[in-house]
């Protein structure tokens, strides 16, 4: 390696060990999302998660183990990620993310990641992300197909632009429900890291692009995401400027 590579090398890791990130659901997505990160050198990270670790999850929860079922996840993930990095700072929400704290959570770090098992969720990161100036990488998984979105600090195309609106709870199966394969979160989580890194770096190539992955056909594909004129969020009179908890309570579609 030349003395100018590693120089460049030096400067990269170190601007990362400055950045923070906040995620958004510490399960099958969050998990290989964190890892990746903190290998490469993320400094602060924020947990926003409240559930305890489950048995049925551990294929897909690559930060956990049998003994660790039971117990507070973010807790046990804050302690996975120090023996990682003893350097890397770990910071529990001990919330949900949520409509009366979005904004702040939001406001502390430098990027969103959304990892979250319900549509409600997901539309509130993108507004409190968007509202921020943060920029977001979404992702989802549901048996073998997984998605993930990031949109860059300017907002557009943003969440809105590809989907409306929160749907109802009964519009979709959670991965509780139609099963995922792990290894599919594992490839996406890794996807999700990437975009995190180069949204960080402010590189804007390819942002507002979502990909879709096949775990069947091991096929990536991206399509450019057009950002929507009317979209309520980013367009032109955009109509969301605030959180309003009302806006994500669809019928039967609860924030968890």
């Amino acid at each position: 390696m030349s003395q100018r590579t590693e120089r460049a090398e030096a400067k990269h890791v170190e601007t990362l060990s400055r950045k923070s990130v906040l995620v958004i659901g510490v399960g099958g997505l969050g998990c290989p999302t964190l890892l990746a990160l903190v290998r490469s050198g993320i400094g602060r990270v924020v947990l926003a998660d409240d559930d305890e670790v489950s048995l049925s999850n551990l294929h897909r929860q690559l930060l956990f183990d049998p003994e660790d079922v039971g117990r507070d996840k973010a807790t046990q993930a804050r302690a996975k990620l120090a023996r990682l990095d003893p350097s890397l700072k770990v910071e529990l929400a001990h919330s949900r993310f949520l409509p009366d704290n979005a904004l702040a959570l939001a406001s502390s770090v430098d990027l969103l990641v959304e990892g979250a098992d319900n549509f409600a969720t997901k539309f509130l990161v993108a507004d409190a992300g968007f509202l921020t100036g943060r920029p977001v990488v979404h992702g989802a998984g549901v048996r073998w197909s997984a998605t993930v979105f990031a949109v860059g600090r300017g907002g557009r195309p943003c969440y809105r632009c590809l989907f409306e609106d929160v749907p109802s709870a009964d519009a979709g199966l959670n991965c509780d429900e139609a099963g995922v394969m792990g290894p599919v979160l594992g490839v996406a989580g890794a996807l999700m890291a990437d975009l995190a890194l180069s949204c960080l770096a402010e590189s804007s190539d390819r942002q507002g692009n979502i990909y879709t992955y096949d775990g069947k056909l091991d096929r990536l594909r991206s399509v450019a995401v057009t950002a929507r004129s009317a979209c309520p969020l980013c367009g032109e009179r955009p109509s969301i400027v605030d959180i309003n908890e009302a806006r994500y309570l669809a019928p039967n579609c609860a924030i968890n």
